[in-house]
């Protein structure tokens, strides 16, 4: 190198080796630089002015030059510190970051892009894969679990919601903490919890310790979005970031294909299970519940072989963690590209000048003032408004994305409702006389018939009312029942044997010389002839999230071309204008198809969100604010789906207006966000 930093005309000219200026001249290993005007160089070994054996130096790591003592006295200096304005602290910061980040993108452009984010690409896609496993997982198992575990409706309202509740707390701590311990560490902290409370949840038999073990699951899983984008962002040079990072979703997509798949294999094969006693029961659905945790477990086995984020290092002082990081990176792209004889040629890297904010408050002070001030910092930022655009852009998004995701589902079964009531048969005053039922009765109303000495027997019985009707001297055997009730009935020496004929069965009923001998006992699971439904609430499912693949296509190839601004924008507006189109789906296919088509437009303002939101943060409170933000979005997503499905059955004008102003609203405030593209990861 020349004297500002400069490569020479005759080093290789290879894309990745492509040169910056550096800021102290210093940050290169080259045979042939001019140091003649120099006499030193603090990199080199035996000419350190310090004259000291550097820690580290039998390595080959060069010394780092940020640590080094200013002219003023330790103690002085140390006092200064102590009692600095936090604003005069976070502009000295700012400006080290600065230099930071131009450097370190020049150090990732000559590592180049290539095998070892390739490698990172997969690994932090199967926690990312295990983040949208767990959306699905409670919904695919609630028809089934609810008859499991005797579930009452407010019950399994709670289930539905206690995920998004988990994730919301989740995606706060371990935002936070991925700052402060790094992103490796806590990523695998938290893929931990999720796996060990997901294997858990299928085992356990009541209530509610199933839903502590979805609880805890959630809390866990809940840092892989904020951490996997951060991590990986810090990996990638900018003009390589949009797009890998818009291909790295794709694995939330495949999150949800697995699991649509795994449900469908699994859930309808009653068979698969076992019992010891009425006390414990192992069914179909626990082991999809199991099958589910995989994805978790695969990437804690594979992110074991992976490093710390180097960005991290620099960002707390630790210059050679860092330089060996990345050199690890070079070698191992260089030699997958045929370049082994290529030498990392950085020497020295910047690194930050460590000072937490929350040292200054003292021991003494509370938690919650200490993430007062976390947070607080955090808004204190070159761009404060683009900040709370951005969390209230994704606080819109969530509200109605989420909202209108569970809405689908619930409309889709409510018009398999109707259509399923329009073809019941009704049957008024019959007269039935020694008659033996021993195949299955199903979505029929029957008013003030008359039974004498008929048997019920070996049978099912789906959807089955009996009004105003008069059994005598009836016998029932062996009765499974689904949505079955008497109203108004009297029975009259009349036998119920091995039923789940239950008296809550029996509205308004009058009871003579009647007896009930050795009732079922528990909640039962559905009929087998259930199972068309439920391969269509899976195949809905899938088809849902396999409709999101062009969105993801096209984002990614796109990404870095017209911009995050824009990708956000134009797909957000695209979204509004789907939505008017749902108030015509007044069919199952209908609605199916718009599902489709929305899931299909969102998913690219969501990739530009991520983006976005990465670039936007400086490296030492990413993932706190991307953390931060992922909370307040699945709370948006617990109001929306609270507000959303209150209108199913009543009117889906609500939710459509709902949905439809929230994405206006977001795709205005989206304009304000400032363009990312093309800038060093800050």
């Amino acid at each position: 190198m020349d004297d500002d930093g400069r490569y020479r005309d005759n080093q290789d000219d290879d894309d990745d080796y492509a040169g910056m200026p550096s800021n102290d001249g210093g940050y290169y290993r080259n045979d042939s630089r001019a140091n003649d005007d120099e006499g030193h160089s603090d990199s080199t070994e035996g000419h350190d002015e310090d004259d000291e054996i550097y820690e580290g130096e039998y390595q080959g790591i060069p010394r780092a030059d940020s640590g080094k003592a200013g002219g003023m006295d330790g103690v002085t200096a140390a006092q200064a510190q102590q009692f600095r304005d936090l604003s005069a602290y976070e502009g000295e910061r700012r400006k080290d970051r600065e230099e930071l980040a131009q450097q370190y993108e020049t150090i990732l452009q000559e590592c180049g892009h290539g095998k070892f984010q390739w490698t990172l690409y997969f690994v932090l896609g199967l926690a990312l894969m295990a983040d949208g496993v767990e959306i699905f997982v409670v919904g695919f198992v609630l028809p089934s679990a609810e008859k499991d575990m005797c579930l009452s409706e407010p019950n399994k309202g709670m289930l539905g919601l206690i995920v998004y509740l988990g994730m919301m707390v989740g995606a706060f701590v371990w935002g936070g903490l991925a700052d402060r311990i790094g992103r490796r560490q806590t990523l695998l902290i938290s893929l931990s919890i999720n796996s060990v409370f997901a294997f858990f949840s299928s085992f356990v038999q009541g209530y509610s310790s199933f839903l502590f073990c979805r609880l805890a699951s959630g809390v866990g899983i809940g840092g892989s979005i904020p951490i996997v984008f951060s991590y990986y962002s810090e990996f990638l040079a900018q003009e390589k970031r949009g797009e890998h990072l818009s291909w790295l979703c794709m694995f939330w997509m495949i999150g949800g294909i697995y699991a649509s798949a795994m449900a469908w294999a699994i859930i309808p094969h009653y068979g698969w299970s076992f019992q010891m006693g009425s006390a414990y029961q192992f069914h179909s659905w626990r082991v999809f519940v199991l099958v589910c945790a995989f994805p978790a477990v695969a990437a804690i086995s594979a992110l074991t072989t992976m490093p710390e984020s180097p960005r991290f290092y620099l960002e707390n002082g630790k210059h050679d963690e860092a330089w060996m990081i990345l050199k690890q990176v070079h070698d191992t792209n260089m030699r997958a590209k045929g370049y082994p004889e290529r030498v990392f040629s950085v020497t020295t890297i910047k690194t930050m000048k460590q000072m937490d904010e929350l040292v200054n408050m003292g021991d003494g002070a509370a938690w919650h003032e200490k993430w007062r001030i976390k947070l607080t910092t955090l808004f204190h930022q070159k761009h404060p408004l683009s900040v709370s655009l951005s969390f209230l852009v994704s606080v819109l998004f969530s509200f109605s994305y989420y909202g209108l995701t569970v809405w689908f589902p619930d409309m889709i079964k409510y018009l398999q409702k109707q259509e399923y009531s329009s073809r019941t048969k009704v049957f008024v005053k019959e007269k039935v006389e020694h008659v033996t039922f021993n195949f299955t009765l199903e979505n029929q109303i029957h008013r003030q018939g008359e039974y004498f000495n008929d048997k019920f027997m070996n049978l099912k019985m789906k959807s089955m009312v009996f009004e105003d009707s008069l059994f005598e001297e009836c016998y029932f055997e062996d009765i499974t029942s689904s949505n079955t009730f008497f109203k108004n009935c009297t029975f009259i020496a009349t036998l119920f044997y091995n039923t789940d004929l239950f008296k809550y069965r029996l509205v308004n009923c009058k009871l003579v010389n009647s007896t009930f001998l050795h009732n079922k006992e528990g909640c039962l699971l559905s009929d087998i002839s259930d199972e068309n439904n439920a391969y269509m609430v899976y195949f809905v499912s899938f088809l849902g999230t396999l409709a999101v693949l062009p969105g993801n296509i096209v984002s990614a190839l796109l990404m870095d071309k017209i911009g995050r601004l824009r990708m956000l924008a134009g797909s957000s507006v695209i979204s509004c204008i789907s939505c008017f189109f749902l108030s015509f789906g007044n069919s199952e296919s209908a609605m199916i198809a718009l599902l489709c088509l929305f899931g299909g437009i969102s998913i690219a303002s969501w990739n530009a969100l991520d983006v976005l939101t990465v670039e936007l943060y400086p490296s030492d409170k990413r993932t706190t604010a991307f953390g931060f933000l992922n909370a307040l979005c699945k709370l948006a997503a617990v109001l929306g789906i609270s507000i959303f499905t209150s209108f199913v059955g009543i009117t889906k004008a609500v939710p459509i207006l709902f949905a439809s102003g929230a994405l206006a609203a977001g795709s205005f405030l989206a304009l304000k966000l400032p363009e990312t593209r093309g800038q060093v990861l800050q």
